[in-house]
Formats: C-alpha cells, structure tokens, sequence
C-alpha cells in the first residue's frame, strides 16, 4: 500500500512516549490512519494540529496493516488556536470526522466541505461568516452516512442567528442518536463548548 495525498489532520493520538497515530481526511481515499515516529516531538507537534493541511504519504507491506506515515506541513492553522471561539470550532469538527467515518471509503464532499468550513473559519471576521458552514457540514456529514437527514434550503450565508441556532440545535441531535452512540462522550462535550460559547457571542 502506497498513497500520497494532500490530507486534512483529524486526530492525534499519542503512542508509547515519541510516537503517534494520526488520523487523515483525504479527497481519494477517504479517512486513513498512519503511524509517524516521533510525532509528539517538538518538531512535529506543530504539523501535526488538527485541521491543519498537510501532504501525506503512506506506506504499509498490506493494505490491513497500520501504514507508516510522513508528513509535510501545507497549511497551518495554528493561528485559529488563539481565538476561543474558532479553536472550539475546529476542534469539534475534527473529533466528529474522525469518530464518525468508516476508514479508507472516500467521501469527496465531505473532504471539500470540512477543507471549506475551515477556510470560512479563517477567512470570516466574526461567528456568524462560518456559523452557517458548520451546520451545513453537520447536515452533509449525516446525509453521506446515510442518516437521511436533508439540508434546510432556508439555511444561507444571510441566516440570522436565530435560524442557525435551531438548526445547529437540530444536527446535534442527529448526531448524538446515529454517529455519537457510546464512547464518544468527549467529542460532545466539545460541541457542548462550542454551543455555549456561540450562544454568549450572540447574547
């Protein structure tokens, strides 16, 4: 198994006390796992932040073996950290993509949606340019699993707050009944903060 792809980081899980797997998001081939040695170094923490975009390439003898993986910084988006709002963000839009996508089956929309929804993070001034995104992506995520859950055409990038709220309201609890079912009582806690904080934004 051999792939190099332009992929968005996901998840990065620490291994023994130098190492780390690391989930991917790719347009080709979807959600894939690698091993990087020495992935919790200095040099490394920085490139390996989720939803940073980085060229990947993976290699593994078969395709069921974990595929080691090295990693080239494209994109940072180390400077969204700082902002509470956009950290919390894109913090839950990482851990729900990586909990909820099976590995290696390609979801190309879902890969231009969440590169997208980061891009209006970084690109709007305020809450209310990306709000919009983030629920259209929660929405899309449960269409493209099969969860039938269509977008709301009243959903645009001129919806008010409340209108964003109900919405975002709604996919939550989606997502809670169909993708975040049993062990994944952290990443709704993420959202949880993520609400809040939107919520005292607009108050």
């Amino acid at each position: 198994m051999h792939l190099r792809a332009q992929a968005l980081i996901l998840s990065v899980r620490q291994h023994g006390e130098h190492n780390a797997v690391v989930r991917c998001l790719t347009r080709e081939a979807g959600m894939i796992a690698g091993y990087i040695r020495g992935g919790r170094s200095r040099a490394l923490r920085p490139v390996l932040q989720p939803a940073n975009l980085v060229m990947g390439e993976w290699r593994a003898r078969t395709y069921d073996q974990l595929a080691g993986l090295t990693v080239e910084l494209t994109h940072s988006r180390a400077p969204l950290y700082s902002e509470p709002l956009a950290s919390a963000a894109l913090e839950w839009v990482t851990a729900l993509t990586a909990i909820a996508l099976p590995e290696s089956q390609p979801y190309p929309r879902l890969y231009e949606a969440l590169d997208g929804m980061i891009g209006a993070i970084e690109a709007a001034p305020a809450a209310r340019g990306w709000a919009v995104a983030l629920a259209r992506y929660e929405q899309l995520l449960l269409a493209e699993l099969g969860y039938g859950f269509r977008q709301s055409p009243a959903l645009a990038g001129e919806s008010g707050w409340p209108e964003i709220i109900a919405a975002l309201t709604l996919t939550g609890r989606e997502i809670e009944a169909h993708l975040l079912t049993d062990r994944r009582a952290e990443a709704l806690a993420a959202r949880a903060r993520l609400i809040e904080r939107l919520k005292r934004a607009v108050a």
